[in-house]
Formats: structure tokens, sequence, C-alpha cells
């Protein structure tokens, strides 16, 4: 198990470096550059910028001075934030984000497990067809439309919500709710094939012809072996959840992350885009380990040598 978790962390690493050098590489092909959006700068001025930040250094010495600086932990500073430090940036938006993100997997959870346990256990019944619909009708809007849609009646016709900002409880239930959509959908989906299947082992015939009750049936022998493909898609979307409220920030202006790389694009700040973007490959990198490392607990037959 220490062997594997090295080997993973080991190419994790690697994968941070590639992604690093990709998304360095694009800003730099893209034509144009963070001073442009200055009309009134002076060529000259311009000039010393570029020479302050090291922008006047051919490509390779650029990546190679970033590279150095992210192997100490730094990840540069941003031109739009009065040369604040990116990390300080990602720090000061990272709750805001991992609020929202976290809000938004418990209710994916909390409502996709049961919707889809519940269609599999009344298959072909009007339960399993409002289920299946339901799912079907939230994996087919996007997030931000459902967000609109929920501003529409919450605040604007009900106003019992706030349209966005942050501070309150109430200014995280629709934005985690529209976040929460579509996993909730998947993992409802998700959880219904693998409790059909299951349902149809032989072991469950055995338990049942035992004598045992269902609901030792159900949790012990059917839930259980029918979560690894549900954990499976989970740290994919927990880390979707992260990386995909870069829209519902925009739509509800949530100060997050999200917000940042947004802004960091439309500002050519460079420092802040690779500093986002390296945050979130983090972020989907490790949720896909700790899933790998959690089959082994969920499945004790899973060994990793």
């Amino acid at each position: 198990m220490l062997k594997y978790s090295l080997n993973r962390l080991f190419w994790i690493v690697l994968v941070l470096i590639a992604v690093s050098f990709i998304t360095f590489s694009l800003m730099h092909l893209v034509p144009g550059g963070p001073w442009d959006r200055e009309k009134e700068l002076a060529p000259q001025v311009v000039e010393n910028l570029n020479e302050k930040y090291g922008l006047d250094k051919p490509y390779f010495v650029q990546f190679g001075n970033y590279l150095w600086g992210l192997l100490q932990g730094d990840l540069g500073v941003s031109y739009s934030y009065q040369d604040r430090g990116v990390t300080d940036i990602i720090l000061d938006g990272l709750p805001k984000t991992a609020t929202l993100g976290g809000v938004a997997f418990l209710i994916a959870i909390l409502i996709g497990v049961p919707l889809g346990m519940a269609a599999a256990l009344k298959q072909n019944s009007i339960i399993d067809y409002v289920a299946v619909f339901l799912s079907t009708l939230f994996a087919s809007i996007p997030g931000f439309v459902l967000g609109i849609f929920l501003v529409l009646i919450f605040s604007v016709s009900l106003h019992l919500l706030p349209t966005g900002g942050w501070g309150s409880i109430d200014h995280v239930i629709m934005p985690a709710f529209a976040l929460a959509a579509l996993p909730a959908a998947y993992i409802a989906r998700v959880t219904r094939a693998s409790m059909l299947d299951v349902l149809r082992q032989d072991y469950i015939r055995t338990a049942r012809a035992k004598g045992l009750s269902e609901r030792i049936v159900l949790v012990r022998h059917t839930l259980r072996n029918a979560l690894i493909p549900v954990l499976t898609v989970t740290g994919p979307e927990l880390a979707y959840l992260i990386t995909g409220s870069v829209v519902i920030e925009s739509v509800f202006s949530i100060p997050g992350t999200g917000r940042l790389f947004v802004q960091g694009i439309a500002q050519r700040d460079y420092g802040l885009i690779m500093g986002t973007t390296l945050f979130y490959a983090f972020a989907i990198a490790a949720a896909n380990y700790i899933v790998d490392v959690l089959y082994g607990v969920v499945d004790p037959r899973i060994r990793y040598e």
C-alpha cells in the first residue's frame, strides 16, 4: 500500500509539471500580453514592466524560472492585484470555493444515492419512472441555466434568497443546488444501475433464502457492493464541483477561485491563470487518488501490490 501511494504521488507531481508546461505554453502562444488592456501605457512603460516581471526573457528561461519557483512553493505574483502573491489570492478565495463545492457535493450524494436506490428497489414502478425522469432532466440542464432560473424564481419573484454575493448560508443555497444538479443526476443513474446489477447476483438470493431480513440484505450485502461503482464516480464528481464552480461563481458573484480564474483570463494575468489552473489540476488528481485508496476500504478484496 505504501509503495502504491508513493508511486501515485510521484505521478501526481509529473502531471502537475505537464499541466504547468501546457498552460504556460498556451498563454505565450496567444497573441498579446498582460499590458494590452492598458491602452494608455507608453511603450517604454510596457518595456519596463516586461523587464520587471521577466517577460522580456526567452520562453524557456521564463518557464524554467517559474518551475523553479513552483518547486519552492511559490506560484508567482499577480499582475492585476498590485503585486500580491498568487498563493495569497487563491487562499483568500479557496474557503468560498471549498464551502460551495462541499455543500454541493453533500447535496449531490444525499439526493443521488437515495434516488438511485429507490429507483432500483422499485424497478418499473412510478417511483422508478419519476427518478429516471428527474435524473434525465437535471442532467440536461446546464448549471448556469438552472442558476438563472433559481434566481428568477427565488430572488426576483419570491424575494426569499439573495441574487448573489457571499456572507451567509442564504448565499450558498442557490449556487450549491445549481452546481449539484448534474452530479446528483449522474450519481442517481450510476446507483440505480449498480443496485440492479447487485440485486440480481446469486449471493443476494442466497442471503434471502437463509432468512435474513430485507434490511440486512439491503445494507450489508447489496448497498456495500453497489457503492463501488458509485465511489468510482464520486472522485471525479467532487473535482468537477470544485472546478465546475467557475461559471457558477461568476453567475452568483461569489469571490472564489473560479471567479479569480475568469478574471485572470480576461486580464491576461499569467500568474493568476497558472496558479488557479494548477490548483484545479491538483484538486482533480488528489480526488482520484483518494478514491483509489478508498477502494480497499469499501471492498476488502481489493489489494494494492
